[in-house]
Order: C-alpha cells, then sequence, then structure tokens
C-alpha cells in the first residue's frame, strides 16, 4: 500500500536549471505560457520584451529570441543582428510557413514555429534546436538556418529550395521538385556574414519534400562553409 501510494505520488522531474534566456517579442499570452513552457523543460528562461525592444536587444544579451513575423520583425531582427552580443542569437519566426519566413533570410532565421502552435510540434522544435541556444556545440554540429538555395542538377535543371539545417558535410533543404538520391548538382547560397557560396553535392537521401545532400568533398568551397560554421559556433 505504501509502496503504492509512494509510486501515485512521485514528484514531476524538476525541469534543467536556466543557463540562457529567450526574448519573445509580438508574442500572444496564451502562445508565451505554452512556449516558455517548452523552453524551461531544457533550461531556458522565456523574458517578455515590452518598451524598445530594438534598443533593448542592443544592450542586452540573450541566446535566443521568438518574434512575430510581420511589418515590426525586420527592424528588430536587424538590431539583433547587428548588436555584438546577440548577432548570433537563434532566431525563430513565429507564424506562417517557411517561405514566408524567407522575405527574412538575410537577418539569418533560424526555425518556424508554424501557427496554429501545437504543443508536440513546438517542443519537438525546441528540443531540436536547444544545444545552439544552450551553447553546447560539441553534441550538436548541425545549424538550423532557413534560406534560398539555389539549385543545379547534372542535366542543367534549375530550381529553387529552402534550407533546413547545414553541417560541415552537407545541407538538407524542401522543395516540390523532383530531386532523387544519386543526383549530383551544384548549390549556391548565402549565410549573413557568408557571401554568397557554390558547392558541388551529391543528393543523399530524399522523404517527401524535403532532401539532403553531402558536398563533394574534392570541392574546396566547402571549406568556406565549415570557416562559416566554426566562427558561428565560436562567437
Amino acid at each position: 500500500m505504501d509502496k503504492a501510494l509512494g509510486t501515485a505520488l512521485s514528484p514531476i522531474p524538476a525541469t534543467k536549471k536556466v543557463t540562457a534566456r529567450a526574448a519573445f517579442v509580438d508574442v500572444k499570452p496564451a502562445t508565451q505560457t505554452l512556449l516558455s513552457d517548452c523552453f524551461r523543460q531544457f533550461g531556458v528562461e522565456s523574458v517578455v520584451m515590452t518598451g524598445d525592444v530594438a534598443d533593448r536587444l542592443k544592450r542586452e544579451k540573450f541566446e535566443a529570441c521568438v518574434i512575430k513575423l510581420g511589418p515590426e520583425a525586420q527592424a528588430i531582427m536587424e538590431s539583433a543582428r547587428t548588436s555584438p552580443s546577440n548577432s548570433r542569437m537563434i532566431i525563430y519566426g513565429l507564424g506562417g510557413s517557411a517561405q514566408d519566413a524567407m522575405r527574412y533570410s538575410k537577418y539569418g532565421i533560424n526555425a518556424v514555429f508554424h501557427e496554429p502552435l501545437e504543443r508536440q510540434a513546438a517542443l519537438k522544435l525546441v528540443r531540436a534546436t536547444q544545444m545552439l541556444v544552450l551553447h553546447e556545440f560539441r553534441r550538436y554540429v548541425r545549424v538550423p538556418v532557413i534560406t534560398e538555395v539555389g539549385v543545379v542538377t547534372g542535366d542543367s535543371r534549375r530550381f529553387n529550395a529552402t534550407s533546413h539545417e547545414i553541417s560541415a558535410g552537407g545541407m538538407s533543404m524542401h522543395t516540390a521538385e523532383d530531386v532523387s538520391p544519386g543526383n549530383s548538382v551544384e548549390i549556391s547560397f548565402a549565410l549573413l556574414t557568408l557571401p554568397r557560396i557554390w558547392v558541388r553535392g551529391t543528393v543523399t537521401w530524399r522523404k517527401g519534400k524535403n532532401f539532403g545532400i553531402r558536398f563533394d568533398m574534392q570541392d574546396d568551397r566547402r571549406m568556406r562553409i565549415k570557416e562559416w560554421i566554426d566562427a558561428y559556433l565560436e562567437s
């Protein structure tokens, strides 16, 4: 009886100690509550921004920012990316699709919480990116980032894709175009401080509209990507 009672009253597992802060910009109260709970489970404190947000992002240090994609977002992202302390913060867009986020790709949006927000989807996204927020880079070498990627296939077909994650060895993307494992491609893209770069690769997997490529080890241009990732993680 005592054993059963003890099991029934077992304490809820404690969340991790707070070691990072995420700024919430133009986030509705209900969404604040849901996302705050998700971040808290990984030791990230949520800070609801008020007043002159752009100025605060220049003065205060945050490891992440959740911002509603809309007319006010551009100026705030500009302020964060030009701030010495927040230029490499993880930026989560809120609302819309990856295509909506493309309008802000110059600011290096890392991921998007789609609305209407679902708890499991939100938790999955926070879990997938929390290593970067917490600066635990040894366990996480892929950088989530949304930007437009130009793709040229071996038979000279051209189309655009949207990036998901990039590493020193390859990139995952999203497109409705037909591309199959084994196809040779050359891609081009730009990332924040990395001017447009071209690099060859091979498609290694395809799942639905998502696919991944492995960079050509013989293409020395990929070293610029590695250098950018190293600098991104060290800043």
